[in-house]
């Protein structure tokens, strides 16, 4: 294969065009990466591209859009309030329960997210997080574990459970630490991790994604899952949990590559 490095903030796009790239493997991340920005423009350049379209991709990216069709779906998801500079912090802490996350509705790798365990913190994080986004979100808390599901077309690898040593699986956890542990197998049992993969294909389908994903999602303290949000350019480093998946279901990071790419439909 004729692989070659490609960064968007150091090129020009139209330079894959003019240098007649036949295929792009996306690996970005946050805006314009994985947000329908730059599939779009590789549509535009009738440039086939791995993972989700361009409406998969940017309602995936928008927490609050994807958890209005999952909700209208009918599928379990955290609890959440809409927060603006005018919000009643009280009555927020009182309907959703301390601690509470608050969340930039637009923003990946957990980026401006706050974990909020006294009424008097939510202004505060609030502000942090509008900083990022103008639709910001204040969420349930839901403290049975933390799982995630990779797809790969109509497969789901096993699901991985998340142990972070700090105090939620925030950016450090994500992409600089080596304390955060990753159980797979995951120690539920197969009922729970087959009904956690169903889930994780409807949420992923329901959104229009398309190729790979991953699907992440908060168990509580009776073991009902909760879908919490979509990847449609999941992480591929050494701290990424799609390859880890892969792995443990004999797939080779080579091999997962190649899915991927055959996968591409776009």
């Amino acid at each position: 294969m004729d692989a070659h490095a490609f960064d968007p903030a150091a090129q020009d796009l139209q330079a894959l065009r003019d240098e007649g790239y036949q295929r792009a493997f996306i690996a970005l991340h946050g805006r314009y990466g994985e947000d329908g920005t730059v599939q779009g423009a590789l549509e535009l350049m009738g440039i086939p591209y791995t993972g989700s379209g361009v409406l998969a991709s940017a309602l995936a990216m928008d927490k609050w859009r994807t958890k209005l069709v999952w909700q209208a779906a009918g599928l379990p998801t955290p609890a959440y309030e809409l927060l603006t500079e005018d919000s009643d912090w009280g009555g927020i802490a009182h309907r959703l329960g301390l601690p509470l996350f608050v969340k930039p509705a637009n923003e990946g790798s957990s980026v401006g997210v706050s974990k909020v365990k006294r009424e008097d913190e939510l202004r505060a994080a609030y502000e942090q997080a509008a900083r990022h986004d103008k639709l910001v979100l204040a969420e349930q808390f839901i403290g049975g574990g933390e799982y995630t599901v990779a797809i790969l077309g109509e497969q789901q690898l096993p699901v991985i459970k998340i142990e972070p040593a700090s105090e939620f699986y925030d950016y450090e956890a994500k992409y600089l630490r080596d304390d955060t542990r990753y159980l797979c197998p995951c120690g539920l049992d197969p009922a729970r991790e087959a009904e956690m993969k169903r889930l994780a294909q409807q949420g992923f389908e329901l959104l229009g994604g398309a190729g790979w994903g991953r699907v992440d999602f908060l168990v509580d303290g009776a073991g009902k899952a909760y879908l919490l949000e979509a990847n449609t350019a999941p992480g591929m480093t050494d701290h990424s949990l799609v390859p880890m998946a892969a792995r443990q279901a004999g797939i080779s990071f080579e091999q997962l590559v190649l899915r991927v790419l055959e996968l591409g439909s776009h």
